[in-house]
């Protein structure tokens, strides 16, 4: 078995809506049915006995061993702990090849998953032993290293509850929710609009008291000191006992509690030291050590922290008694769970110290013993939560502690007795506050109920109601796409909105190009949505990009499919049909948000029945409002788009729109027949984000069809007499487009300058000029830079097939070279005639037509 080509898919796509990892599986004659693999599934199952079912119950199929892998790598990742449940096998036209797709909720997890169950199967198939436990580990190891820790993951579970799209922007905690100009980031339990200087403070505890004391905030006394003699000097001066502790840390590191001797303070010191340079000595507050969280304006949360500790039996050590409760499946070695283990350290066996006790005593019956004089849960604590008993007198106190630094999210560190009264009244005191707080002790506390700080948080950075998002909008099809994508996009523009746009030019914002290429993927649609001046975006969403990554987005507002027509690229990745292209283009209208409109080609059977998969409305259109599902369509009282008497026409029930064709440049008055239906497409569109009506028909009246505004979109020009039409047409259905629309313009001689593409097939280049060589007189053939794995004048014999027996065509030219079949064309055009230029390198080529036309002009 040959796993290649594993890609992973990152957003909806053709399989599903899950992120999954996809494989290309070759294999072998005989493991095309594992059953003739003697003992193959037995020993399978030996090796990793929760696999589950290889088919459903009752089915009595051929299983190919490209499907034990798919089952292996699900079942690896769900027996890890990871939350998948989707996975499918699929078989190529190729003799034992198929594709494989596998759910992930990690991607680096979901590789190592198929890894390991390219492994488990080859042990199978070889009889040799496979290290199920060593596997499941190194998943789970790598799936804690990865995935978000609890406090981000609360935020991120809170934000998809309300329907706000997240992305990591880290491998860390950095983490964006929603899109565009309406977007939000978090650090972890920090939000960004938390100021530097706020955490700056927070990280100065000496600073921080300074500022509380001065809001009347309770604190424990105390100064920085420069080595152990200044230290116990401090002490001596705020009295015993004191805590000695770095003056910027956190977690609880190099901090030493309740010290009483000048030795014990010398040793805390050096502790401290460790961790930071500048140590700080106060005044030992007794009592429990809490947690209150702040949120805004609001205390969402209170825990009070123990420290870790045990509780002997008589008859076990204090280091069997650690390892007893380390069992607990709620602690771990890190911060995943709601737990930490109870470690060993210099520390810990300074606290048994202090107590009489070493690693290996025997505690009495009853006896505690603390591993820790500070009750932080990555030490090894647990928590109990208090929230509902903290007195109002304190919550307001942890709020000033919080306001007075400038946290909007913010720990407050209070020890005191209890928080059931007043803190000023038992002599207890706010003794750090932090930004970033760890919020799992209130998610997830030891003891008590748990609280959804996550959804706090959420609420703080988005209001009720506000899902961050913006108007995405995702165009697809055959032909029109980058000109309905350019359009859409200033109709969106015209009424006010900061609109951001890929195409297969490149990445725009605000009319601004940003980046050039074949920007049609999921990549450039991602760096889109993550610009902070987008309210809007429109994304031209090609069939490459829907395959390599699947989509950049999980739901959009409106897609819009043009056409699929005779289709393009067929033969490709394993997309060989009609139907396996249209399955692949619906999927932005299957991931069109609840609410939102699918914009469809009724002209079009195969993108009508597309209606089916949406989970939003539908608006269809076609010039022909006759057309039996438009009509069906209008009387049911939903929306249509048509052409009626020389002008567009959007109607839903009693309310019509009508907009003259003479008012839309890009049709030359209704002329040019393919710019007619990307016009309908557009306008349908932007009627769905719910532009006004007179916005859009200033748009379209705005929106000329020219080099800088669609370039290689059917763009016209003089030449000395002569009519020049430059358009990147590519296969048959928009060849028969570009003739329909020459056609209808007047013209003594008609030529056309053209070449193919080598990644299509044979029948669709030869087509293209099957086409031509009934509508042009002259036809030159040239060879572009890039020929996509043909051989040398390949696809020039093809174009030249098409032309055999052509019923207009009567002069045929062979050229090499874009620019200078361009040139060729050109000297031969007389006052009168029509030149029609496919062109390859767009940019490149209009640039040089432009050249030649203004060269022509001063000439004149």
């Amino acid at each position: 078995m040959e796993v290649s080509r594993v890609r992973a898919l990152r957003g909806p796509n053709l399989w599903s809506h899950h992120t999954s990892v996809e494989a290309i599986v070759k294999c072998t004659l005989p493991e095309e049915s594992i059953n003739t693999l003697s003992g193959f599934e037995t020993r399978l199952r030996a090796r990793f006995p929760r696999i589950g079912p290889l088919q459903p119950t009752g089915h009595d199929d051929t299983v190919p061993m490209a499907q034990v892998l798919e089952h292996a790598a699900l079942a690896l990742q769900a027996e890890a702990g990871c939350p998948v449940t989707f996975s499918r096998t699929t078989a190529t036209l190729e003799q034992g090849v198929y594709q494989v797709v596998v759910e992930y909720t990690e991607e680096d997890v979901g590789r190592l998953a198929l890894e390991l169950a390219q492994a488990l199967c080859d042990a199978a198939l070889n009889d040799q032993p496979f290290d199920l436990a060593g596997a499941l580990a190194r998943l789970r190891e790598l799936d804690e290293d990865v995935r978000l820790g609890p406090s981000t993951g609360s935020i991120v579970q809170a934000a998809l509850e309300r329907n706000i799209p997240y992305r990591r922007l880290t491998e860390g905690s950095l983490v964006m929710f929603g899109w565009g100009s309406r977007q939000r980031r978090i650090q972890a339990a920090e939000i960004d609009a938390t100021g530097a200087i706020a955490e700056t403070i927070a990280q100065d505890k000496e600073l921080t008291k300074k500022l509380l004391d001065a809001a009347g905030v309770p604190v424990p006394h105390g100064r920085v000191v420069s080595d152990p003699e200044d230290a116990w000097a401090a002490a001596q001066e705020i009295g015993l006992p004191v805590v000695i502790k770095p003056k910027d840390g956190n977690q609880g590191k190099g901090v030493t509690v309740n010290v009483t001797t000048k030795e014990a303070l010398a040793a805390g010191f050096h502790t401290a030291s460790e961790f930071r340079d500048d140590i700080m000595v106060e005044r030992y507050l007794p009592g429990h050590d809490y947690r209150l969280l702040v949120i805004g304006d609001k205390l969402v949360a209170a825990a009070r922290r123990d420290p870790p500790q045990v509780v002997g039996d008589g008859r076990q050590s204090v280091r069997q008694l650690v390892d007893q409760v380390n069992l607990d499946p709620r602690r771990s070695d890190g911060h995943a769970t709601s737990l930490t283990k109870i470690r060993f350290d210099d520390i810990a066996l300074a606290s048994l110290a202090k107590q009489g006790l070493n690693a290996d005593s025997v505690p009495a019956v009853g006896q505690r013993v603390v591993l820790r004089n500070n009750a932080n849960l990555s030490t090894g604590g647990s928590a109990t939560d208090v929230t509902d008993d903290v007195h109002p007198e304190v919550a307001e106190r942890a709020i000033a502690a919080a306001h007075m630094v400038g946290l909007d999210i913010c720990g407050v560190d209070l020890v005191c007795d209890s928080v059931l009264k007043p803190i000023e009244e038992q002599g207890g005191g706010i003794v750090e506050v932090n930004a970033a707080p760890g919020l799992r002790m209130h998610l997830s506390p030891s003891f008590g109920k748990g609280r959804d700080v996550g959804e706090a948080i959420i609420s703080t950075l988005f209001e009720e109601g506000d899902d961050g998002r913006i108007p995405v909008v995702a165009v697809t099809g055959t032909n029109g796409k980058t000109t309905t994508v350019r359009l859409i996009a200033h109709l969106l523009t015209a009424s006010g909105l900061r609109t951001g746009m890929t195409n297969t030019d490149g990445v725009y914002i605000e009319g601004r190009r940003i980046d050039s290429g074949d920007c049609s993927g999921p990549r450039s649609a991602r760096n889109v949505l993550l610009h902070p001046d987008v309210d809007a975006a429109v994304f031209e969403t090609a069939r490459g990009g829907l395959l390599r990554e699947g989509l950049a987005f999980d739901r959009c507002q409106v897609a819009v499919v043009t056409n699929i027509g005779a289709g393009d690229h067929l033969g490709l990745n394993y997309i060989t049909t009609l139907e396996d292209l249209a399955v692949l283009k619906r999927v932005i209208v299957q991931n069109v948000a609840d609410g939102g409109m699918a914009v469809l080609n009724a002209a079009d059977p195969v993108v009508a029945a597309m209606a089916e998969t949406t989970r939003g409305d539908v608006t269809f259109f076609a010039q022909d409002i006759g057309n039996p599902i438009m009509s069906m369509h209008r009387a049911q009282g939903r929306r249509v788009v048509f052409v009626e008497d020389g002008h567009l026409v959007a109607a839903q029930g009693k309310r019509v729109e009508r907009i003259a064709l003479g008012e839309v440049p890009i049709t030359r008055g209704g002329m040019v027949g393919f710019q007619v239906e990307n016009v309908m497409a557009s306008v349908a569109a932007a009627w769905a984000v719910g532009i006004a009506w007179d916005a859009i028909r200033v748009g379209l009246k705005t929106f000329v069809g020219e080099s800088d505004n669609a370039p290689g979109r059917f763009n016209v020009f003089d030449y000395r007499g002569a009519t020049l039409i430059a358009d990147y047409g590519h296969n048959p259905d928009a060849i028969a487009a570009l003739v329909s629309a020459v056609e209808s313009m007047p013209a003594r001689r008609r030529s056309v300058v053209i070449s193919g593409a080598g990644d299509r097939r044979d029948q669709d280049i030869t087509q293209q000029t099957e086409i031509l060589g009934k509508a042009f007189d002259d036809v030159l053939l040239y060879q572009d830079q890039c020929q996509r794995g043909r051989a040398d004048g390949e696809v020039i014999g093809l174009l030249r097939r098409g032309l055999d027996g052509a019923t207009r065509t009567a002069h045929v030219e062979e050229i090499n070279g874009e620019f200078v079949a361009i040139d060729r064309a050109l000297a031969r055009l007389e006052a009168g005639d029509l030149c029609l230029i496919l062109i390859d390198q767009v940019d490149e080529a209009l640039a040089h037509i432009g050249r030649r036309v203004r060269e022509a002009a001063q000439a004149a």
